[in-house]
């Protein structure tokens, strides 16, 4: 029988920020709340893969970062409302405003972090899972 190697789940790999290409090394240094400020590595500590592939290349990261906002802002305001009672009227506007921006305010870590990957996991051709890399 042949040698079988377990592969890393490529969800596994988004959600705790892993290496597109070999799913074992770390994208980022630090963590998205505290007081080590997150840095995203040049390279993967494991296989070597580049992350800014060319320069400029996370600029795209904020079009997924902007979608990411808007989907977060629409679901705050639809649940204001809803926490709200349906109240719409001018009085509750300063409700909604400071709802959505603090709520934005809150998750722009996590945004920086998560664009930087879905653009590497879901919308880089050029980076390729490859399973020779996926060992420990």
């Amino acid at each position: 029988m042949g040698h079988s190697t377990k592969k890393t789940p490529k969800l596994y790999a988004l959600l705790k920020g892993k290496c597109p290409h070999c799913r074992r090394g770390a994208i980022f240094t630090g963590s998205i709340y505290g007081f080590n400020i997150q840095r995203t590595n040049y390279k993967c500590a494991h296989c070597g893969q580049r992350f800014e592939i060319e320069p400029g290349y996370f600029y795209a990261a904020m079009y997924v970062s902007y979608a990411m906002n808007m989907v977060e802002m629409i679901t705050m305001g639809f649940a204001t409302y809803y926490l709200s009672d349906g109240r719409l009227d001018f009085d509750s506007l300063w409700l909604y405003v400071g709802v959505i921006f603090l709520g934005s305010l809150f998750l722009s870590p996590l945004n920086y972090r998560y664009s930087r990957i879905i653009l590497l996991h879901l919308l880089s051709p050029k980076i390729k899972y490859n399973a020779n890399f996926d060992k420990p």
